[in-house]
């Protein structure tokens, strides 16, 4: 996860306005702790008075790891655009895991994090240690 969070430039596949979701949250923090974040959302033009871009290879530059917050029947199509991008690493939240993405990301070599560790709780414990 460190490797990960040593990054600076996210996208967050999923992020939302709407703050009864939990894209709106995982892009709010990670914005709040520094990074330079990406929303991706297909279904709006910008996310929290930020630009949205539909896609991951429409991004305007190359980003260090993807953060789903998706369906998981979206989740395969969004690692397969990281690992057409060149983006080595991929954090699916809770709820977001599907099988046939964290196959794809361990065959191309991703950083892969999946099965529970939320991106929120760990930017806590890392302001909270720094």
């Amino acid at each position: 996860m460190d490797k990960i969070l040593g990054g600076r430039v996210c996208a967050v596949a999923g992020a939302s306005s709407n703050p009864e979701k939990a894209g709106y949250w995982v892009y709010r923090k990670l914005k709040e702790a520094g990074y330079t974040v990406f929303a991706v959302n297909p279904n709006h033009s910008e996310v929290q008075g930020d630009r949205a871009y539909p896609d991951i290879e429409a991004l305007p530059q190359p980003v260090d790891c993807v953060v789903t917050v998706v369906p998981p029947a979206v989740t395969s199509n969004v690692v397969a655009q990281a690992v057409r991008s060149g983006i080595r690493a991929v954090w699916m939240q809770p709820g977001s895991e599907d099988e046939a993405a964290i196959r794809l990301a361990e065959e191309h070599g991703l950083i892969a994090v999946y099965g529970g560790p939320c991106i929120m709780v760990q930017l806590a414990l890392r302001r909270h240690r720094d």
